[in-house]
């Protein structure tokens, strides 16, 4: 399915969940950086979703009570004084003969066409307190249409989240978005490749997180999905280490948790491996326990499985070999029962994975964890984090890893995305071993 026709079919689902109403969504406000400077623009998720309208200043009216316009596009008109200074716009006319709007209308009218749009409507499916400026428009053509109720005319009666339906389509991904996340994981794959290459003894974080960005770029990511963390030795065991500015040392670990978005898909992927490339004895056992996990949590990957069991699977190895390696006291029926586990893993296994890096989708349904269905796609990243001055033999200190892939439901149980990025030992520490000089 071509890529307009795969957005069109997405709004017929949306307006058959709908039954009788109207659904608005905003873009992205656009957020000022320092003075006049703005942020990098990225559109909100569920309007591109639908429409793949990525310009700021925008706002999508889907609806089943006007007989011609199904499909509404508010934009910023052409503007050839402004187009010189930020770029070209689609404009009203390309809203429709690009975008395939019904309708299309300058973003200033808005306010003025709306109510129109909502009149004698029952139901609007709009997502309250996510802008809240705009919330106040909305609620002003709510009210503008209350205020002609003597004429007959009657205003929504109810105001529903969209994202009960546009979220429960997000999460079942189809094969053209599956054929864009496995685009995203190959330029994700090759940034962490190029990492291995030029991570060594001397070198600072930056340098690394540098060529990863150069090489999302280079491959036509628009940006990393998320700020990457490159954590050398004892960052390693920060979970969110962002400064990314100290120098490696021989004999330390250095995780990367960095990945791509590229059409508007995430890929989040993390790989840990030896600065000077090798892993010390302690390093190697800690490393193998974490692989071992993330292969059981992987198995147990299946249509009608949960996180938690995938999360179980996990965490049952990795108790396990606490207890074998000396870390934590059994038996291994308390250190579950108890968590005491827990200082050294204490975050879950998965989340969902798609437009967000942490991506839309009920975790449960009627307060039960939901059943994973085929079009699933979920990250794995079991770990360990030994902080300095941990209450254990020092010479676990200061290691950290997480090893993390991105898996895909299938009708018979999982599809690796990021397959392609190494992480057994001996296929990292030969990487390792034939590193250049660059």
């Amino acid at each position: 399915m071509a890529i307009s026709g795969e957005f069109a079919a997405r709004r017929q689902k949306v307006l058959a969940a709908m039954g009788q109403g109207v659904a608005l969504f905003a873009s992205t406000p656009v957020a000022i950086r320092n003075n006049d400077v703005e942020h990098e623009f990225r559109q909100d998720s569920d309007l591109y979703y639908l429409t793949g309208f990525d310009e700021p200043e925008s706002v999508l009216l889907l609806t089943t009570e006007h007989s011609e316009h199904r499909m509404v596009l508010f934009v910023r008109p052409r503007d050839p004084e402004r187009e010189t200074w930020d770029g070209p716009r689609a404009g009203v006319d390309g809203a429709k003969t690009l975008f395939g709007a019904d309708a299309a209308f300058p973003i200033a009218e808005l306010d003025q066409r709306l109510p129109d749009y909502l009149k004698d409507v029952r139901r609007l499916h709009y997502r309250l307190g996510n802008d809240r400026t705009f919330d106040e428009r909305v609620l002003d053509a709510i009210d503008e249409v209350r205020q002609k109720a003597r004429s007959g005319v009657t205003p929504p009666r109810e105001i529903v989240d969209p994202s009960l339906i546009t979220h429960e389509l997000r999460l079942r991904k189809s094969a053209a978005e599956i054929d864009t996340m496995l685009q995203a994981a190959a330029i994700t794959r090759d940034a962490h490749l190029r990492a291995m290459q030029v991570a060594r003894p001397g070198r600072y974080e930056y340098e690394v997180e540098a060529e990863i960005l150069r090489t999302f770029r280079a491959h036509g990511a628009e940006r990393p999905a998320y700020g990457s963390i490159v954590g050398s030795g004892p960052n390693a065991t920060v979970l969110h280490h962002r400064r990314n500015d100290r120098q490696m040392q021989d004999g330390e670990l250095l995780l990367i948790d960095a990945g791509a978005e590229f059409g508007y898909y995430a890929c989040d992927v993390t790989r840990t491996f030896p600065v000077g490339g090798k892993f010390s004895e302690a390093q190697r056992a800690l490393y193998q326990l974490v692989l071992s996990a993330q292969l059981a949590a992987i198995a147990a990957v299946r249509p009608g499985a949960t996180l938690p069991d995938v999360h179980h699977a996990a965490v049952g190895v990795l108790a396990r070999g606490l207890v074998a390696l000396g870390l934590v006291d059994g038996p291994i029926e308390d250190v579950l029962k108890n968590e005491t586990y827990k200082p050294y893993y204490m975050h879950r296994t998965s989340h969902w994975l798609g437009m967000d890096v942490h991506d839309v989708g009920d975790y449960h349904l009627d307060k039960r964890p939901r059943p994973l269905a085929p079009g699933f796609v979920l990250t794995v990243e079991p770990g360990l984090y030994v902080a300095p001055g941990a209450k254990c033999d020092p010479k676990w200190h200061g290691i950290g890893i997480r090893i993390e892939d991105d898996v895909l439901v299938t009708e018979t149980g999982a599809e690796i995305l990021t397959d392609g990025i190494p992480k057994t030992v001996a296929e990292v520490e030969q990487i390792l071993a034939a590193r250049s000089c660059s």
